[in-house]
């Protein structure tokens, strides 16, 4: 797509303007939302709307990807809704570049918009590559570190509530640990408490010891692992909420957490400098950021194992060491190798049925997902490993069926 004539998101337009953001990380939102409100940013997350494809398709060709046309159509519902007054807010899309289509996203939105009549709409890049920077938005410390906080303390959220649900004695009982502790650290996190590491890590004791404290019981039950594209995994708009449906089969299901993915994302692009001959400064600035993350990674994953009845994700190393088997760790265009590694992390933890979501027709998807299933069922046979394909016009019927293709294995003990 021919690049569009931006418009700049200024310093006076900070106090002024809401953010919005589309909706991906469910279990992150609210605790983002807090993150950018403490660094003096008014952020509200897009709501899900119906027939977003149809507010999509009119300003882009219908080979786009699903979740370019949902995230567009969740932009174009926002301006024509009447909740928002289209001269006080701004778009937010995050970009991770590459080769994918959805490292173009920002440039769709900014032209759609201009051919929808909303010209005056800024659009701003969240990305960590310094592109596409505006005057009015600025990644400060603080920001930062309340950021990092909601995406590690939405990580172990979502890592206890999913493996604490489908065993519990008193139903409702995880889901409100999980809401009860996600206002607590909103809170704290708008008013910049625990967001240091040591502060985190005694959160984090916190939180699992709660959460360890919800009575279970042990229950024969599918076990399911949801890796795939990342914004299919993640986001219930895009899956057509794959985890109630799971719920309504008595499965007990689990994804890996966004850290590992901000670590490949950091990872890929420290090799691709080296490969490019990049400077020791630009590769020593690459090294300290993956350093800093694997760090973090590993403080979420020992709080986790001091409770033995919760199991953590496989750290970065291990990782990529449970992928090389199956695919050339020098696949890093989209979600390459991690969803690879994901697949292997959660068949060597017991899962006996793994879904593979992502896009139709996303070519990234069909080599790095579709492409790696003959060796992931060689090296796993006995573990049910199936890929679901999202378009905007599957049927749900369709969409069902095919999961419940993927959960067809036989009842398992909890994953260990």
């Amino acid at each position: 797509m021919k690049e569009t004539k931006r418009v700049e998101f200024t310093k006076a337009m900070k106090h002024t303007h809401t953010i919005l953001l589309p909706d991906m990380l469910h279990y992150h939102n609210e605790l983002l939302q807090a993150a950018f409100s403490a660094g003096g940013y008014h952020l509200e997350i897009l709501p899900e709307e119906t027939n977003l494809h149809g507010y999509a398709l009119p300003y882009i060709n219908s080979d786009y990807c699903l979740p370019t046309v949902l995230i567009l159509g969740q932009v174009l519902a926002a301006v024509r809704s009447g909740r928002f007054d289209p001269e006080r807010i701004a778009f937010m899309e995050p970009q991770t570049g590459g080769a994918c289509r959805a490292g173009n996203i920002y440039n769709s939105i900014i032209h759609s918009l201009k051919k929808a009549g909303y010209s005056q709409i800024p659009v701003i890049s969240l990305n960590a590559f310094g592109k596409e920077k505006h005057a009015g938005f600025t990644i400060t410390p603080k920001l930062l570190f309340c950021a990092i906080a909601a995406v590690c303390f939405g990580d172990l959220l979502m890592t206890l509530y999913q493996q604490v649900r489908p065993y519990e004695c008193r139903r409702g009982e995880a889901k409100a640990c999980l809401e009860r502790w996600n206002k607590k650290l909103c809170e704290d996190i708008l008013a910049g408490k625990h967001i240091s590491g040591r502060k985190r890590k005694e959160q984090y004791r916190q939180i699992v010891r709660e959460f360890a404290k919800i009575p279970v019981e042990e229950r024969s039950i599918r076990s399911v692992g949801i890796t795939g594209e990342i914004y299919m995994k993640f986001s219930p708009i895009g899956n057509r909420h794959l985890e109630q449906f799971l719920q309504t089969q008595d499965c007990a299901y689990r994804m890996g957490g966004f850290v590992n993915y901000a670590i490949y994302l950091v990872d890929s692009e420290l090799e691709d400098q080296r490969l490019c001959g990049s400077g020791q400064m630009i590769q020593k600035a690459y090294g300290t950021v993956f350093h800093y993350l694997t760090r973090i990674q590993q403080d979420i994953n020992q709080s986790i194992a001091e409770e033995s009845r919760f199991v953590p994700d496989a750290d970065f190393v291990k990782m990529k060491e449970l992928a090389a088997p199956v695919i050339d760790r020098g696949c890093h265009t989209g979600d390459g190798w991690l969803v690879a590694a994901e697949v292997a992390d959660l068949a060597e933890k017991g899962y006996r049925n793994i879904l593979i979501v992502h896009p139709f027709g996303c070519l990234v998807s069909h080599v790095c997902e579709r492409g790696i299933m003959k060796k992931l069922h060689e090296r796993y046979p006995d573990v049910n490993i199936q890929t679901v394909e999202y378009d905007y016009d599957s049927t749900r019927a369709l969409l069902e069926s095919r999961i419940l293709l993927g959960i067809s294995g036989r009842p398992d003990k909890p994953p260990t």
